[in-house]
């Protein structure tokens, strides 16, 4: 799995454990939901990468940092 996927599967998981949307999150976060939905959905569209400022700010609507986001077993079939 390569690693945007792996970080779309996570964020995808934190906003159906916490009771959200792609827009709900996107809004309290402050970044665009296009933006969101990309992430979550790589295989749709042409995004290979995110940048590490886009996750702090999602992770941190969720009162995660960003070693509790990655300290998932999903990392662990990155493998790109």
């Amino acid at each position: 799995m390569k690693l945007i996927e792996a970080i779309g599967i996570r964020l995808d998981n934190l906003i159906n454990d916490n009771n959200t949307t792609i827009y709900g999150l996107a809004k309290q976060a402050g970044v665009p939901r296009s933006t969101v939905w990309k992430i979550i959905h790589p295989d749709l569209t042409r995004v290979k990468t995110v940048k590490i400022d886009t996750i702090y700010q999602l992770a941190d609507t969720f009162g995660i940092n960003l070693k509790e986001f990655f300290d998932n077993p999903i990392f662990d079939e990155v493998n790109d």
